[in-house]
């Protein structure tokens, strides 16, 4: 690939770009009739990148830089966070129509190497439209950095309701946002969706293109429906994949995994059951389901050594809530825990294969920085999650009964029902007739299909994609019967007439035989297998 170009722009285009953005950007701050000498923000949307190569281990067409941004676009004067930001030109000249800007999820993921990862995934019709970008979320990777200096024990956050344990849960919460607050302070408020929407505003007016489009999996589709309802006007094509429901950010959104499993689960049962010569977990669902929460009990009494580790009925009921979605890897997942349990020789068990690590961060970065980035986010992005610690109790009691797989994980305490919420802002109300275009598997254990549909109400211009029969987070890029519309969408700008589905090719979960393929992800975020 040609090595990346600065783009050089004229100061007059600098200078209308910085006036044009200022108004959606800080519309408080600047009075209409402002001239852009005037504009507040000019500092930061007139900057010229200073592009190099990423790493000598990354190609050098891939090309990095950082900018500026305020930490409070409230007061753009004062205090300032460092963006990392990337680029690969792809697009032809003849067919350039602009940039396609990445974000892989999280929140907490790093997408600077996105462009790198995707140059090979995407089709070259999409590539000969736009030049990738990518960016660390504020906060994130090479991006200023959050960290809280948590240690592994604190990491652990999938933590069930128990009686006995619920003083010690609420103490680790506590303890949590403490840590938090006293490492990062002031700045907690100022990660969040909005402010990265604001960013990404920044990069756009940076890069010298009067409108972005743009590709977000799990989290991202989040972060780019907040921009459509900020920016609208500078929204060009948008492909959200694997999508959250705005409406349930964020208890709701990790309430939604238990909601999801439990169907999972049911379907598992029943294809397992069809398949009792094989497996011979029980010839009905009842019995396969039988089979399974005897192992929880089982494990709950006397921890379970499965490769070399205790695993206890809280430990398999946590691990299932994924692993559930793809009914054939969950099948020999569990014949393999009943073997281990009844001390029988294990089977020579196929292994999960995942793309060769990208190279490290340069730059420090703490070690517990996918962690805190995501609950700074998670925590600051709304003021909804309760305050008081017998909430959660209530909630968890009440959602174990309901969900037994996950209910109680996912309604128990959190951070962030300590989290500091002076000066923040409240939650993004998405709900605009942007033309945007949603993909979804119908069998997604981080985005369940009903969060897709929450952003489809929310989206009244998109379109959605349902790909029945669909597993895994992820469909853009995946060899997806989706991949032929979202393609279309991101070359001519035409989206179907109406909601569509498609059928997955064959039966995902047969021809993987192994958990589904990951999300297009840079490897090594801590916990990200539990994120959107």
């Amino acid at each position: 690939m040609q090595r990346a170009l600065i783009h050089v722009r004229s100061s007059r285009t600098a200078l209308l770009v910085a006036a044009s953005a200022v108004a959606t950007l800080v519309p408080a701050l600047t009075p209409a009739t402002a001239s852009a000498a005037e504009n507040p923000l000019s500092q930061y949307l007139e900057q010229r990148p200073a592009w190099h190569r990423c790493d000598k281990a990354m190609p050098a067409s891939l090309q990095c830089a950082t900018i500026k941004v305020p930490l409070d676009y409230r007061r753009p004067g004062g205090k300032k966070l460092s963006l990392a930001i990337s680029k690969m030109k792809t697009s032809t000249k003849k067919e350039r129509r602009g940039v396609l800007l990445l974000n892989p999820g999280g929140p907490g993921g790093p997408g600077v190497d996105m462009p790198q990862y995707l140059a090979s995934e995407l089709p070259k019709a999409v590539k000969a439209k736009y030049d990738l970008v990518g960016f660390d979320p504020r906060g994130i990777g090479r991006s200023s950095p959050v960290g809280c200096g948590l240690t592994t024990g604190e990491l652990n956050w999938e933590r069930p309701y128990k009686p006995g344990t619920f003083t010690k849960d609420v103490k680790w919460a506590r303890t949590f946002a403490e840590k938090c607050d006293a490492r990062q302070g002031d700045r907690l408020r100022h990660i969040t969706t909005r402010n990265t929407a604001r960013d990404m505003d920044v990069i756009r007016a940076v890069l010298g293109e009067k409108k972005i489009s743009y590709l977000g999996y799990s989290y991202g589709t989040y972060l780019g429906a907040v921009y459509t309802q900020m920016f609208p006007k500078r929204s060009d094509r948008f492909v959200l994949d694997s999508a959250v429901d705005p409406a349930r950010v964020w208890r709701g959104m990790i309430q939604v995994w238990a909601e999801g499993a439990e169907p999972a689960f049911t379907r598992w049962a029943e294809w397992t059951a069809e398949r009792d010569s094989t497996y011979k977990l029980g010839r009905t669902p009842e019995a396969v389901r039988k089979t399974f929460y005897d192992l929880v009990a089982r494990a709950d009494r006397k921890p379970i050594d499965f490769d070399d580790v205790l695993t206890t009925g809280d430990d398999i009921r946590s691990g299932g809530r994924t692993m559930f979605f793809s009914v054939r890897y969950a099948a020999e997942w569990v014949v393999e825990l009943k073997k281990a349990a009844e001390k029988k020789p294990r089977s020579t068990r196929r292994q999960h294969t995942t793309p060769t690590p990208l190279p490290p961060s340069f730059g420090e970065v703490p070690e517990d920085n996918g962690d805190a980035g995501f609950w700074t986010v998670v925590c600051a992005d709304t003021r909804n999650w309760p305050r008081d610690p017998g909430r959660y109790r209530d909630d968890a009691v009440r959602d174990k009964a309901t969900y037994p797989l996950y209910g109680d994980f996912a309604s128990h305490i959190k951070p962030c029902a300590f989290w500091r919420k002076k000066g923040s802002e409240p939650a993004t109300a998405v709900n605009n007739k942007v033309r945007a275009l949603i993909l979804q598997n119908e069998w997604d254990p981080q985005t369940p299909l009903t969060s897709a549909q929450g952003l489809r109400r929310a989206l009244k211009g998109a379109k959605m994609v349902t790909v029945v029969g669909g597993v895994g987070h992820g469909v853009y890029g995946t060899k997806s019967c989706a991949d032929k519309t979202a393609t279309t969408y991101l070359t001519t700008g035409r989206l179907p007439a109406k909601d569509t589905t498609c059928r997955a090719a064959g039966a995902a979960h047969e021809r993987w035989g192994v958990s589904p393929p990951p999300l297009p992800t840079p490897r090594g975020i801590p916990g990200m297998v539990s994120r959107f």
